[in-house]
Formats: structure tokens, C-alpha cells, sequence
């Protein structure tokens, strides 16, 4: 059958690849699956009940969850009647949910829980479109989703047929809202063909089939996780939903799954609870283990090293990368990583591992990928983004922006036609703001971002993304984010990765206390330094970072220093450390 629009993607699994555990989730210590045709049972429930509520096409709807298979009921419940999903991100501010809501003008919202829905609440008081909230979750004195299907009981699901006739491959399916690093969310308007495209275009790139499960734990409401959940069910691949993202290295031994999509940040912190383990090893089992560290990170999948380092990295596989392997639960075939540049380091040990980690690389405005590398290494290149995604046009303009054109460019903002002429000009191109060249006229890799370069007192421009990227491959450096607009010389705000820094401070023989106490240890500031020089040596005397400040905790969602896609708010980040900056330039 044809696929023209997301929800086709159901009958076509029903009808190709029937599964019993189309989705699954854990409730109580117990995981429950949903199969295929359970799954459109619920769906045309759902499409149902929101007919009798008196939803309408176009009709705007939030969805304030975690990832579990309701999410996926209710958007492709609305998909069905052409009305269109608003996902929300749980983690933003009662005043980004009322501006949403009131933006979007939307008449209904779902919450998972107790929590949310006093959040939800709060923010509808205030609003000028009170719309009807529902939990996902049983909450006193609220309304449940089971209201909504309970409306659909005795009638057929055929009274469904003329409302999915009426919804075409071009209608707008969802309204996301992108948080940005600063100002009010916009709402990007995606379509069933703007997302849809770049699934199509993707699927022979991954290497899954129907016999096969992945585990999802980046939030839904990012059209990255979304996007590949909609691959997968294409494809008949099971999708489990973690339980959170605490939970994740658990449920990945229970689930086994053969691949995931992950963001660098969780990437790194598979790897930091790794090499943690590995410090805590004695004798020859922590000599292997920092032998095949060294071997990992010295890999190279486009140079042959020898005889000698490949007989090496064999046996590293067997000993200890296997149980790297088993961490993951033993069966992952590639991981999927994007949303901010991967550590070249990382992806040459998870390479080296027999861990394929696919970089790519896209924004919501582009449903979202323009670019990816491949699982097979031959069209992979470290430190790129890989070959643009079949059907996507790129050309880099003469200041150096990565503009994009094809079917999977947004129809525009929400509301905002000035934004949208702004970002597609008159051709079709989308302006990303994101600095980028092509490697070997084939791999696309971003350097900066276009808005955060900076020019220093001297004149000279910065770009501090390409600045990190190369300090980030120092095994001691978890986060940093490089300053410097009107001073001197560029400075830097680092997170140490502090389980490399306790490791170091065991084997040197220096007590490791509290994370307060080692930023400011003088052999650990030392330590550092001796970082800086080495990567220093890669640029230019004005692009060499000069000065830093050693940051005791890591930037997070919670503290308002990281959007919910983990990118640096370099605003609020300079306005906490306003006087440490000020001291360190005074020096």
C-alpha cells in the first residue's frame, strides 16, 4: 500500500511486518507491549473520541509527556482527522507552556502526570485559550485520555474513512515549538510530507529490518527521536521506550536493542561511566583496559595501521570492547548520534568497539536530517556529518552558511511570515545559520554556528564551535564553551569530566575530595593547562584560548544554562559566571 501520509504507516506495518510488540513500555517492574493491530485499535479510538469532542482539521492539540506509547497514540489519532499535534518539551516554564498554548490557540492538552498537570494548570489559568487538559496517568479531579476513547465505544472505525480522506500529504501535521538559546519559541509548521521524505530517504541508510528492536529515550517532542520512531515503524522494528533517561543503561541490557539514537551529551556519559569502571580495575585487568582505550582512540577506519595494531585491536574486541558491547545488551548494530558535534575521540572508540555511531545532522526547520554518515565506514569521515540525505540539496554561501533546499524544508513559522522570509529566500533555500565546507566535496562539516562567532579587541573573528570541538577530544573536558567578544584573547568555561580527573588524581597519588575543592587544586589547574597547550597548538596565536575557569558542576537543562536539545545558552552561561569572567580578564 501507498504511504503518503504518517499514519499510513500503521496498516502498512499491519500488512507487511504484523508485530506483537510494535511498542512497549514498563509498568510496575513489568514491560507490556502493544502489537500492530492493537496499536490501530487505539488509534482509531482515539480519532474517535477527539471527533466527538468536537476536534476539527487544523485544530491545535499539546502533548506534554515523556516517551510511552500514548504519546503515539494520540498524535496519530490526530493525524487521522487532520488535526494537528503541538509536542512540548516537560522540562520548559509554566510561561513557555501559556505562550505556547496561547500562540498555537490550542484546544486541548495531554500530561502525563500529577506534576504536569498542576504545571499544565498553572499555565492555562493565565491563558487567553483555556484549553481542556487530560492525563495520560490516573489524577485526581482530572480529566483522563480514557474519556476520549471512551467516547468511541460502539461505533466503527469506517466512520473514520472520510475524515483520512481528507487529509493530504501536504497538510500541516504538527507545530513545533524550538526553544532557541534565546527569545520566544517559534513554531516550525512541518508537514506529512516534509517528515515523511526524510524518512523514505533514510531508510536504506539504516541498517534494521522487522526482526529487529530499538530503544527510544530522547523526548518525542524533538523531531529527531520522532522522525526515526516513524523509520521504525516503516520498518517493523520494535520500539521500547525507556523508562527515563537515568534508566537507560538498564533498560538497555533488558531490551537488548539493535540500535538507538542518542545526542553526544548521553554518548558521553556512556563513555565517562565506562572509563570510571575501568579506573577502578587494578593490576593487568586495568594495564588491558587502558591498553584498548588507547588502541580505540588511536583508530582510524579510512588508514590501515599495520599488522601489528590490527592483531591488537582484534584482541581488544575480544577481551574488553565485548564488554562494552554488553553494556549496550550485547545486539546494537549502530548507535545514531546528533544535535550537537561528537567528540572525534568518542566516535573513533565506539568505531573501534564494533559500536557504528552514525553522526548527522539537521534542525527541526528540515524534518530534521540534511546530512549523515553511513554504517558503512568506506562513507564515513570523523569529525563530519557525512553525505547529505538522498533528495536534499546544500550549497555553502559565500560567508560560509549551510543553506539547504527540498522536500523536507518547514512550511514556515507559525504566524510569523517576516521569520520565514527571513530564513527561506526567494529560491527555496533555507538559511541554517550554521557555518559549514564540504571535505573531499562529499562530507559536510559544521564548524561554528553563524551568530556566535565573535570578534576579539584586536579585530579577529572567532568561531568558538570549532574551538571546542577540538578541546572536547581531551578525555578530561566534558563541557566548554569558548568567550571572548571585544577582549583580548578567547577564554574558555570548562566542565572537567571530573571521573578522568579522579583517575588522574589516583594515579598521581592526589587525594580527590569534592569537585568544589579539585577546580581549584593547583596540580589539577596544572593538569589543565597542559591540556590547553597541547590543543592550543592546532590554531592560530589570536584563536589560542588563553585563560579558564574550572566549573564545579556541569551546565543542565535544570539550571537554565542548556536548551532541552542540550545546546549551551551562552547568554545565561556568561550572566552566572559574570564575575568569575570578570576576574579572570582583570589578571
Amino acid at each position: 500500500m501507498a504511504v503518503t501520509r504518517l499514519f499510513d504507516l500503521i496498516p502498512q506495518q499491519i500488512a507487511k511486518y504484523p508485530k506483537q510488540d510494535a511498542l512497549a513500555t514498563k509498568e510496575n517492574g513489568t514491560w507490556i507491549s502493544y502489537s500492530s493491530v492493537r496499536v490501530q485499535e487505539i488509534i482509531d479510538k482515539v480519532s474517535i473520541g477527539f471527533i466527538k469532542s468536537g476536534l476539527q482539521k487544523d485544530d491545535k492539540v499539546a502533548i506534554i509527556s515523556p516517551n510511552r506509547p500514548e504519546w503515539n497514540f494520540i498524535d496519530l489519532g490526530l493525524q487521522q482527522i487532520g488535526a494537528v499535534s503541538v509536542p512540548i518539551y516537560p522540562t520548559l516554564t509554566v510561561e513557555d507552556y501559556r505562550y505556547i498554548f496561547d500562540d498555537a490557540e490550542v484546544k486541548m492538552v495531554f500530561v502525563y502526570d500529577e506534576q504536569l498537570f498542576a504545571k499544565a494548570t498553572e499555565a492555562v489559568n493565565g491563558s487567553r485559550t483555556n484549553p481542556v487538559i487530560y492525563t495520560l496517568q490516573d489524577v485526581n479531579g482530572a480529566k483522563s485520555w480514557k474519556d476520549i476513547t471512551a467516547l468511541a465505544d460502539g461505533q466503527p472505525a469506517s466512520m473514520l474513512d472520510p475524515y483520512k480522506a481528507n487529509v493530504f500529504n501536504d497538510d500541516l501535521l504538527t507545530l513545533i515549538y524550538t526553544s532557541g538559546t534565546t527569545g520566544k519559541p517559534k513554531g516550525v509548521m512541518l508537514t506529512h510530507n516534509n517528515i515523511l521524505s526524510n524518512v523514505l530517504a533514510a531508510i536504506p541508510l539504516m541498517p534494521v529490518n522487522h526482526n529487529h528492536k530499538a530503544l527510544s529515550f530522547l523526548p518525542l517532542c524533538h523531531v529527531y527521536e520522532r522522525m526515526l520512531c516513524y523509520l521504525y515503524l516503516s520498518q517493523g522494528v520494535s520500539i521500547y521506550y525507556a523508562e527515563s533517561t537515568d534508566t537507560v543503561g538498564e533498560n538497555l541490557k533488558e531490551v537488548q536493542p539493535h540500535m538507538f539514537v542518542t545526542v553526544p551529551r548521553l554518548l558521553e556519559k556512556v563513555y565517562d561511566k565506562i572509563v570510571a569502571k575501568g579506573a577502578e580495575l587494578t593490576g593487568i585487568k586495568k594495564f588491558l583496559f587502558y591498553w584498548a582505550l588507547e588502541l580505540g582512540l588511536k583508530y582510524d577506519m579510512q588508514k590501515n595501521q599495520g599488522f601489528f595494531y590490527n592483531i591488537q585491536l582484534k584482541l581488544a574486541n575480544k577481551i574488553i570492547f565485548s564488554k562494552w558491547r554488553e553494556a549496550l545488551g550485547g545486539n546494537v548494530i549502530t548507535v545514531v548520534s546528533g544535535g550537537a558535534a561528537l567528540q572525534p575521540r568518542l566516535a573513533r572508540v565506539f568505531w573501534a568497539a564494533q559500536i557504528p555511531v552514525m553522526e548527522g545532522y539537521g534542525l527541526t526547520e528540515t524534518s530534521p536530517v540534511i546530512a549523515v554518515n553511513r554504517f558503512n565506514p568506506d562513507e564515513t569521515r570523523i569529525s563530519t556529518v557525512g553525505p547529505l540525505l538522498p533528495g536534499v540539496e546544500v550549497k555553502i554561501a559565500e560567508d560560509g552558511e549551510i543553506l539547504t533546499r527540498g522536500p523536507h524544508i518547514m512550511k514556515g513559522y507559525y504566524k510569523r511570515p517576516d521569520l520565514t522570509a527571513e530564513a527561506i529566500d526567494s529560491e527555496g533555500w533555507f538559511h541554517t545559520g550554521d557555518i559549514g565546507q564540504f571535505v573531499e566535496n562529499k562530507y559536510l562539516k559544521i564548524t561554528d554556528r553563524k551568530k556566535e562567532m565573535f570578534k576579539t579587541s584586536g579585530g579577529k573573528y572567532i568561531a568558538p564551535q570549532l574551538v571546542e570541538n577540538k578541546f572536547k577530544e581531551s578525555r578530561y573536558i566534558e563541557q566548554i564553551m569558548v568567550i571572548g567578544e571585544g577582549e583580548k584573547f578567547p577564554s574558555a568555561i570548562v566542565v572537567p569530566s571530573f571521573a578522568d580527573v579522579k583517575s588522574w588524581c589516583e594515579i598521581k597519588g592526589i587525594p580527590y575530595t569534592t569537585n568544589e575543592e579539585m577546580v581549584c587544586n593547583a596540580q589539577v589547574i596544572e593538569k589543565f593547562q597542559k591540556e590547553f597547550d597541547e590543543m592550543n597548538e592546532n590554531f592560530a596565536q589570536y584563536e589560542r584560548v588563553k585563560k579558564f575557569i574550572l566549573m564545579p558542576r556541569p551546565f543542565t537543562i535544570e539550571s537554565g544554562e542548556m536548551t532541552p536539545t542540550l545546546k549551551l545558552k551562552r547568554k545565561i552561561i556568561m550572566q552566572n559566571c559574570q564575575g568569575q569572567i570578570e576576574k579572570m580578564y582583570a589578571r
